[in-house]
């Protein structure tokens, strides 16, 4: 299913007074009210090498993952063992929920899945970046469908360490298929940093903490993202990464999101009127997912006009 930008914010009907207060904000004004609270001074923007997974010492127990018909595999660690931390979703600006397996994450693979496999998209020799990785599963699908570069990039070195590396070691070395030879990378910071790192890298795989010489590189074709517009305090920083990182004329973003995230005021309505204010890219829907489960979740392909 794929349909141009069509969408309309609801709005309130259940007094005058709050049809009028409603009018600037399509209906959702009380999630423009909603404040955060500030956040700690963001980590550093570092490259994390595959080989630092090596020298932790927490379990990651894998266990495979069907996804009607595509099996992947994923990894399951404590965010206690890894933080210190009570087995929450995310602390803002400390730990971002990259330790749990969000559904947009799986909506998104599925959705790739289908585009390619209605002849709407090829990950074949392209080069992918995957924001707010976590497990990294949408990138792991493209380093599996042909993808010439993947990079992965989480708010938590942390996350990359103990599960995004060992997640994608373990789903590549099971591949049935000839291995994979995507070139792969893993960085962690925050989205209004992490760009100085994504488009100023080597070629050769290093340590970029201490490395003087950097070159430019290319953007991407295709930006991956589950889950990460749950904040708007966040949502520009990321909106400007994706400009600043993406491929022109030609790249493309797939966003798996829900509707609306309820107590803190993101969702793909808010963030999609910040792109339509902006006016330099285009967005349709691919698919929708209402389960009755959950919170009506939804993937969106977005591309420069």
């Amino acid at each position: 299913m794929e349909a141009n930008w069509s969408y309309q914010l609801s709005s309130s009907s259940s007094s005058s007074s709050s049809n009028n207060n409603n009018k600037t904000t399509g209906g959702l004004s009380f999630l423009d009210e909603l404040t955060e609270a500030p956040l700690p001074p963001p980590p550093p923007c570092t490259q994390i090498l595959s080989s630092e997974c090596e020298s932790s010492s927490v379990k990651c127990v894998i266990e495979p993952l069907n996804l009607g018909g595509i099996t992947l595999l994923k990894g399951r660690v404590s965010t206690k063992d890894v933080f210190k931390l009570p087995n929450s979703d995310l602390l803002p600006g400390v730990y971002e929920g990259g330790l749990k397996l969000w559904e947009g994450s799986l909506d998104l693979v599925k959705a790739l899945h289908s585009q390619i496999h209605h002849g709407n998209l090829t990950l074949s020799g392209k080069r992918v970046l995957e924001l707010g990785c976590g497990h990294g599963l949408p990138g792991i699908y493209s380093c599996l469908e042909g993808a010439s570069a993947v990079d992965f990039q989480d708010f938590n070195a942390e996350v990359l360490r103990c599960l995004t590396i060992p997640n994608v070691n373990a789903n590549l070395a099971k591949c049935s298929q000839p291995t994979p030879t995507s070139k792969l990378r893993y960085f962690s910071g925050d989205w209004s940093q992490i760009d100085q790192l994504l488009l100023r890298v080597d070629d050769t795989e290093k340590d970029l903490r201490t490395s003087s010489e950097q070159s430019p590189a290319a953007g991407y074709d295709i930006i991956l993202m589950a889950e990460t517009i749950y904040s708007n305090s966040a949502n520009k920083s990321l909106y400007g990464l994706i400009k600043k990182c993406l491929n022109r004329p030609d790249g493309a973003v797939y966003m798996a999101a829900k509707k609306y995230y309820f107590g803190v005021g993101g969702g793909t309505r808010q963030f999609l009127s910040m792109v339509e204010k902006d006016g330099i890219m285009t967005a349709s829907l691919i698919a929708d997912i209402a389960d009755g489960s959950s919170n009506v979740r939804e993937v969106w392909k977005l591309s420069l006009k």
